[in-house]
């Protein structure tokens, strides 16, 4: 952990994800280290993180709507406190023209808003506290982007727009932008005493991104070459829908039927869609969508099971099942077979789930991947015998199905796996020191 009286930074790494974000500063020295933040869920006195949970949580305290970000809201996540909303999975919202803004407890927040406001919140709850916004507004920074946003039509230009005026809402108005796997590939490169051609396969939550890169020792410093980068809108949250919509939605009413006079007629879709998917689930929560639900609950063939998806959303039990599906899934990562277990306020779900069930429910988002992967190298030019390695970088790397995509293209041994959180944060403050190193010889 950086020691924030003894070290003075002289750059900043931003990587702000779809689930986790993470906050890394270059040294003068070459070093980098990652900012930390007090693990507020832990019940180990002093536990500190460094990973930021990409999640808000707000509230009404009198008259005013108070929020919590990161560990915070996790924390309230996990405790019983009342009326509140969990929001997680924001930045999937960027690209998107159907979203525009939310009310929240009568006070209104555009997707740009609730970003600054988390960004804010990301510096101020570090270990330097304000200070450490002050010094990210004053540093040179170069914040991730994704090679291609989510959704189902992202707008690529309405996306960046957003990202920048996000940032600079929350006084960070000088941040450069690079494609995320061009940080991981900075990272991985660090220590390279010899030319390489490499291929960065970085799995977020909302996408996957590849880049193919050449770098080469020149006048005794290393230099990178991006040659092409594609991306993907599948990733780790992709994997958790094929989850939820297996195992969790059926047991939640989904493809269950109610009675509508003498007809028996399927609940409506639209319901289990926006709960399956995790930027959604919070939007469920609202007078409009309970009032429709409990009516469909009173000539539903199940009632029990709508009443769970009512009670799981009154209860904003989002994060739980999250953690839950994360579990599942790390599980699976290790063996052949693996129990869900999701048990609160009254409801109750378990199911054992084989890693063969869940490789052919995930089956057509592997190919999406090759398809993207093949991308990147056509437009770079490049055959795959001639990739001299490949970093991977993501939780999602770690699923077997993942890494045997790579393997059986280019060999165990050129395949390596970096730290799936803090790559890409420490590979862009490294980029962000290098550019204003040039920009000084420049002046």
């Amino acid at each position: 952990m950086l020691d924030a009286n003894k070290t003075m930074p002289i750059a900043i790494g931003i990587d702000f994800g779809t689930t986790n974000s993470v906050v890394a500063f270059a040294l003068p020295d070459g070093q980098v280290e990652s900012m930390s933040w007090d693990a507020a869920w832990s019940s180990v006195p002093g536990d500190r993180t460094e990973t930021f949970r990409s999640a808000l949580m707000f509230w009404r305290e009198g008259r005013k709507v108070a929020h919590a970000a990161g560990p915070e809201a996790i924390a309230r996540a996990l405790t019983e406190t009342g009326e509140q909303r969990f929001i997680q999975s924001i930045k999937t919202h960027l690209a998107s023209r159907l979203f525009t803004e939310t009310r929240l407890y009568g006070q209104r927040f555009t997707v740009e808003q609730l970003i600054s406001t988390f960004l804010m919140d990301l510096f101020r709850e570090g270990h330097w506290g304000e200070e450490g916004l002050r010094r990210a507004e004053s540093l040179p920074a170069v914040g991730g982007r994704p090679v291609v946003f989510a959704g189902e039509r992202p707008d690529d230009v309405l996306a960046m727009e957003r990202l920048r005026q996000s940032f600079s809402g929350a006084g960070l108005k000088q941040v450069d932008f690079a494609y995320e796997p061009l940080g991981a590939a900075y990272w991985y490169a660090r220590g390279l005493d010899h030319d390489e051609t490499i291929l960065v396969a970085d799995f977020g939550g909302g996408t996957s991104d590849f880049s193919v890169l050449t770098f080469a020792h020149e006048n005794g410093k290393l230099e990178a070459k991006p040659l092409a980068h594609s991306g993907v809108g599948v990733a780790g949250d992709t994997f958790d829908y094929r989850i939820l919509d297996h195992v969790i939605a059926p047991r939640l009413g989904k493809g269950s039927l109610y009675r509508s006079f003498d007809k028996l007629l399927p609940i409506p879709a639209y319901f289990h869609a926006a709960f399956a998917q995790w930027h959604q689930l919070s939007w469920l929560k609202s007078p409009q969508t309970l009032a429709e639900l409990r009516k469909l609950q009173t000539s539903a063939e199940e009632p029990g099971a709508l009443a769970d998806l009512i009670t799981l959303i009154e209860c904003d039990l989002g994060f739980e099942l999250h953690r839950a599906v994360g579990a599942l899934k790390a599980e699976l990562s290790s063996k052949e077979k693996a129990t869900f277990r999701f048990s609160r306020e009254g409801i109750m779900i378990e199911a054992e789930v084989a890693r063969k069930d869940f490789e052919a429910w995930i089956a057509d988002d592997i190919a999406a991947l090759a398809r993207a992967m093949d991308e990147a190298l056509a437009a770079a030019n490049v055959a795959p015998n001639a990739i001299d390695a490949v970093f991977l970088t993501g939780g999602t790397s770690y699923v077997p199905a993942v890494r045997s995509l790579f393997v059986e293209r280019f060999g165990e041994k050129r395949v390596h796996i970096g730290d799936a959180f803090q790559s890409v944060a420490s590979g862009l403050a490294l980029l962000a020191a290098d550019r204003a190193r040039q920009n000084e010889s420049r002046a």
